[in-house]
C-alpha cells in the first residue's frame, strides 16, 4: 500500500526532522551513553572495591590469622599482583571509554589525569618495587637487605594508600562532570 515511497518518507522523517537531531540517532546515542556509564561504574567499582577489600581487609586478616608471616607475605604479594593487573585492565578500559566518548578534551580533565596517575602508581608498584622486593627476599631478609625491603615496602604501602584514596574520590565523584 505504501510502497517504497512511503517507507522512504518515514525513514526520512525519523532521520531528518528538518535539521533537528534524528530520533534514531538520538535514541542510540542515549542507550550508548547509558551503557558506557553503567560499564564504567562496574569497572571502577570492581577495581576500587577489590583494592579496598584486599588491602584493608584480606591482607591484614592473613597476617593476623596465619602464624607463618612468610606464607602470609607470599599470599599477600600474590593478591597484590592480581590486583595490580586488574587495575591496569580496568584503568585502561576506563580511559579508553572516556576518550571514545569525550575525545581529546578528556586529557584536560582532573578525573582522567587522576586515573592516569593511578595507573602510573600501579605500574611503579608492580614493575619496579615488587621485583626489587622479590629479589631482596631471595637474597635473604637480613641486615641491609631487610632494611632495603622495609623501605621499599613502606613506599609500596604509601603508593597503595594514595591509589585507594584517589579511587575512592573517583567512585564518590564519578568519571564525568
Amino acid at each position: 500500500m505504501y510502497g517504497d515511497h512511503g517507507i522512504n518518507n518515514v525513514l526520512f522523517f525519523l532521520c531528518d526532522l528538518g535539521g533537528k537531531k534524528p530520533l534514531i540517532s538520538s535514541a542510540i546515542s542515549t542507550v550508548e551513553k547509558y551503557m558506557f556509564k553503567s560499564f564504567e561504574r562496574v569497572l571502577l567499582t570492581l577495581w576500587i572495591g577489590s583494592m579496598w577489600a584486599i588491602g584493608y581487609l584480606a591482607v591484614p586478616v592473613l597476617f593476623q590469622v596465619l602464624d607463618d608471616r612468610i606464607l602470609a607475605g607470599m599470599l599477600a604479594g600474590q593478591m597484590f599482583t592480581l590486583l595490580n593487573f586488574l587495575g591496569l585492565f580496568c584503568g585502561v578500559l576506563l580511559l579508553a571509554g572516556m576518550f571514545y566518548q569525550q575525545g581529546r578534551i578528556v586529557l584536560s580533565g582532573w578525573r582522567s589525569m587522576l586515573l592516569v596517575g593511578m595507573l602510573v602508581l600501579v605500574c611503579v608498584a608492580e614493575f619496579i618495587l615488587q621485583p626489587q622486593m622479590a629479589e631482596l627476599k631471595q637474597l635473604g631478609l637480613e641486615g641491609d637487605h631487610l632494611q632495603q625491603f622495609r623501605w621499599l615496602h613502606g613506599i609500596s604501602s604509601i603508593l597503595f594508600l594514595l591509589n585507594s584514596l584517589a579511587g575512592l574520590l573517583l567512585v564518590a565523584r564519578g568519571l564525568k562532570k
